[in-house]
């Protein structure tokens, strides 16, 4: 999710069409915080991994789903789960005729019914990718040296990072999970995300 991530699309092209229908929605509901072009082309680059399944928290209007549908292997099944009522609805029409696409309404921790996952993204709203005592579990998500993706962070510029002077708990606490080799990826200038497989 970021927050002015719908307008950042205006006047691109060669977008994968489900990409722009996702994104048409967005601006139809109002709803800003899409997944930025930039996460997006590393969402399409990683779900062409994925070999049986793939899972998202936060699906918003499905911008970045979509991107993952356009790469995905045939045969990928990828789970979604939206809080909104009303996104979850209108993701759920927008993808209805693509197989093995499921949008499911509810908190984040739904994403656990489906499990678990070659690639796991982890974003939106709810708490799956910020608090130590109720983020998700790698160990229970992704099956051995599956990913997770955790978006959103500004580049890191020393270590340990610092957020409003202190340390960014939420960014370490991923990069130094135990069951995770993590790494950060610089995307822009502005916008960074963090990668982790799942050990043995």
């Amino acid at each position: 999710m970021s927050i002015s991530g719908t307008d950042a699309y205006a006047g691109l092209t060669g977008l994968p069409d489900l990409v722009v229908e996702a994104v048409d929605l967005a601006r139809r509901l109002g709803f800003p915080s899409s997944c930025r072009p930039e996460q997006g082309r590393l969402l399409h680059a990683l779900a062409a991994g994925a070999l049986e399944s793939i899972g998202e928290t936060g699906t918003g209007c499905g911008v970045g789903l979509a991107w993952m549908i356009a790469s995905r292997r045939p045969g990928v099944r990828i789970v979604s789960v939206e809080r909104d009522e009303q996104r979850a609805t209108e993701a759920a029409k927008l993808f209805a005729g693509i197989p093995d696409v499921e949008i499911l309404y509810g908190d984040w921790t739904r994403i656990y019914e489906r499990g678990p996952y070659d690639l796991l993204v982890v974003d939106g709203g709810g708490n799956g990718k910020k608090a130590k005592t109720s983020s998700a579990d790698p160990q229970r998500l992704l099956h051995t040296a599956g990913r997770i993706v955790i978006d959103d962070f500004t580049p890191m510029a020393q270590w340990p990072p610092l957020i409003g002077g202190q340390p960014d708990t939420a960014r370490l606490a991923w990069l130094e999970h135990p069951a995770l080799l993590s790494t950060e990826v610089q995307l822009a200038e502005d916008l960074a995300t963090i990668i982790g497989t799942r050990r043995p």
